[in-house]
Parts: structure tokens; sequence; C-alpha cells
């Protein structure tokens, strides 16, 4: 039981390639390349935003109030 051969491979693709067939595994190459594309764009900007701006602080207000019940007319 060792490794693989290449023509134990190949028999392997072939067979992906007849049950899927050419158009289905171009189309899910594609999907996977624009995924991993937009994963590395992600990750540049990531970087690139967070070393060229710190985060700013969020300051907010407090307001007082007081609760009071409606009273029916």
């Amino acid at each position: 039981m060792g490794s693989f051969s290449v023509w134990h491979w190949l028999i392997v693709l072939l067979i992906v390639v007849l049950i899927f067939g050419t158009k289905k595994l171009r189309n899910i190459g594609q999907d996977l390349g624009g995924a991993v594309k937009g994963f590395k764009d992600g990750m540049k900007e990531g970087t690139t935003a967070s070393a060229a701006e710190p985060p700013q602080q969020v300051t907010g207000q407090t307001i007082e109030g007081e609760v009071r019940e409606k009273t029916r007319a």
C-alpha cells in the first residue's frame, strides 16, 4: 500500500471528468479562484488600512433622564 502513481491519479481525474463534466469543473475552478483572490485582496486591504490609520476612539454621550409611567387620561 504505497503511494499512488501518476497513472492512478490520471484514472481518478478521468473518472471525475466523466462524472461532473468539464463545464461544471471549470465553473468550480473559477468560483474557487475568485474566492481566493477576494480573500487575498481583503487581507491586503485590512493590513494597509490598519497600518495607515489607527482606530478612532468613539466618544459617547450620557443622557440622564427619569422613567415615568404613562398615565391614562
